[in-house]
């Protein structure tokens, strides 16, 4: 529909959009390329985050300046180059992060028609929080339901996410009704998902795995300490996954990726702990990453090359890694039904 004035409005008055809800997913960001610039650009941008890293910036960034960004974009380089999508010349998390919002864009029309615009964006690179608020208000949005992708709750994601969000709203002028979604740790649709991927991996093995590994990304202990209710989350959808699956404790366990910098993170770490089980007799393991929406560096470089060469180099000889939920129709079946809950009383599905 074309915009138009509003009844009565001056012929001078400027033409509206039709008014519309946003649906605005949003993942942690990417490069946009795997060079040394590209990654400088991003990984300054991610680790200048007060929300990742809270140390003192009289302290962090001359650390982060002068020794970080000279060294560390080398190996995330090499890491990026060897997951990337060279064909769309771009990370795999941009490639899944496309197709779960294409999938649920269709998946919002066929509930509610045309009145629902969904789009994605990025808290760090691009695309950005701030274009992509700034396009659905141009649009039309007066309301807009943000959706960080993530189905535990931690400051250094859901929450710096938000803040982007916050930060997007404050420079618009005619400023849309916002929500913002809850996680989705403990949804049983959510974990029904992660279940039934499982159950298709374990059904295409000529063994069963000894066990599974939840390998969650990892944030420092402190953080736990100061009221962050992500290590209970994590925790908590372990517990329901092997509820889910009828499984005990010696199935299935927790542990944690990704550490960085010198204090304690939650443990036990995921590389160290799959050489521990390969030592103890454990030698055919299966990993899956419920912290992650999306198939990532975290997940495809770090837990399939990493994590599987720590297992094997301590003696294991079996490694499964089961992709995240990425499109899989269980997952945005799940995701869609989070966000119909979260545009209740905003509208009513046709």
């Amino acid at each position: 529909m074309t915009d138009t004035r509003p009844t009565h409005a001056a012929p001078d008055h400027p033409a509206l959009p039709k008014p519309k809800i946003g649906v605005l997913l949003a993942n942690l960001g990417t490069p946009e390329n795997y060079d040394y610039w590209s990654m400088r650009r991003y990984l300054g941008e991610f680790l200048s985050d007060r929300r990742v890293i809270d140390y003192s910036p009289w302290l962090w960034q001359p650390l982060l300046q002068l020794v970080i960004l000279t060294k560390r974009p080398f190996t995330s380089g090499a890491a990026y180059k060897s997951i990337w999508n060279e064909e769309a010349g771009e990370s795999p998390l941009l490639t899944i992060t496309k197709a779960q919002t294409a999938k649920i864009e269709q998946s919002m029309k066929e509930r509610y028609g045309s009145d629902v615009m969904v789009d994605f964006c990025m808290r760090y690179g691009n695309p950005s929080t701030k274009s992509r608020v700034k396009n659905m208000v141009k649009a039309g949005c007066d309301k807009i339901l943000f959706f960080p992708l993530y189905p535990q709750y931690a400051g250094a994601t859901s929450a710096t996410a938000n803040d982007a969000f916050f930060a997007a709203l404050a420079k618009e002028k005619w400023q849309p009704a916002s929500r913002t979604v809850q996680p989705y740790f403990d949804r049983p649709d959510y974990i029904d998902a992660l279940a039934q991927s499982i159950e298709r991996s374990y059904a295409g093995l000529s063994t069963r795995p000894d066990i599974l590994v939840c390998s969650y990304h990892g944030v420092p202990i402190r953080y736990l300490m100061e009221g962050d209710p992500y290590h209970c989350q994590c925790q908590k959808t372990t517990r329901l996954l092997k509820e889910r699956l009828g499984w005990d404790d010696t199935e299935i366990k927790t542990t944690f990726q990704s550490k960085f910098g010198p204090e304690d993170w939650l443990q036990p770490y995921t590389v160290e702990e799959v050489a521990r089980l390969a030592e103890a007799g454990k030698k055919n393991i299966a990993v899956c990453a419920p912290a992650f929406s999306a198939d990532c560096i975290e997940t495809l470089e770090e837990i399939n090359e990493e994590i599987k060469e720590s297992f094997e180099e301590a003696g294991g000889e079996v490694f499964t890694y089961i992709p995240c939920l990425n499109d899989d129709d269980a997952h945005i079946a799940a995701l869609s039904s989070v966000i119909e809950d979260n545009l209740s009383g905003w509208i009513d599905p046709v």
